[in-house]
C-alpha cells in the first residue's frame, strides 16, 4: 500500500479482472485553457489559450488492449483504493531498438484526481523503464488537454515534436498531437 495525498491506495500490476474497471474509468476532462498549435516553415510553438466556454473532452472509445500485459513488451499498473475501486492506471510499453519506453496510456477516475495518483503511477512506469534499461520515457497528449499538459511538465517531461495529422479522420479531428518525453533517471 502507498500514499498518495493521505489516501491509501494499493499499486500493482493489472490483472484480467481489472479489464472491465480500467475499460469503464472516465478518463474525460474539462479545461478552461488549451494550448494552440502554431506551425512555421521552420519548426512550431506552443500558446496556452482561454478556451471560452470551456473544452470538456471526452475520449472514444478504444479497441481494448489487455490489461493484465499479455503482450511481452507492454505493462499495466493499476491503483486501486482502500474500497477495491479502481482509482487510475497507467500502460506501457518498451521498445529495445531506441530504449524508449511510451506511456501509451494514463488515466485517473475523477474522483481521485489531484490526489498524486496520476504522480504516482508515473513513478510506476519510470521504475518499468529503469527495469528495462530505458534511455527515456515518451507520451503523446492532445494539445486540447491543458490538464495533463501541464501535470507532464511539472514531472519533468519537455516538449519533443508534434503531429499535425495523427487525429485527422477520428472524432479528434482539428486537434493535434504533442509529443513529450524526459530521460529515464
Amino acid at each position: 500500500m502507498t500514499t498518495a495525498d493521505e489516501t491509501t491506495y494499493e499499486f500493482r500490476a493489472a490483472r484480467r479482472e481489472d479489464t472491465e474497471a480500467i475499460d469503464a474509468l472516465d478518463g474525460s476532462f474539462t479545461t478552461g485553457t488549451v494550448f494552440q498549435v502554431d506551425v512555421t516553415g521552420d519548426g512550431f510553438a506552443l500558446r496556452e489559450v482561454p478556451a471560452d466556454p470551456p473544452l470538456t473532452k471526452v475520449f472514444p472509445e478504444d479497441e481494448s488492449d489487455d490489461a493484465d500485459g499479455g503482450d511481452s513488451g507492454s505493462r499495466t499498473v493499476v491503483a486501486v483504493g482502500v474500497d477495491g475501486e479502481l482509482a487510475g492506471f497507467v500502460a506501457v510499453s518498451y521498445s529495445s531498438w531506441n530504449r524508449r519506453l511510451t506511456i501509451e496510456d494514463i488515466e485517473v477516475a475523477p474522483g481521485h484526481r489531484n490526489r498524486g495518483v496520476g504522480r504516482a503511477l508515473m513513478g510506476h512506469a519510470v521504475d518499468i523503464a529503469r527495469e528495462c534499461g530505458a534511455g527515456h520515457v515518451w507520451l503523446e497528449v492532445t494539445n486540447v488537454n491543458a490538464p495533463a499538459i501541464h501535470a507532464y511538465r511539472r514531472m519533468g517531461f519537455a516538449f519533443c515534436g508534434l503531429d499535425t495529422a495523427l487525429y485527422q479522420g477520428t472524432e479528434s479531428e482539428g486537434e493535434q498531437a504533442i509529443y513529450m518525453s524526459m530521460p529515464c533517471p
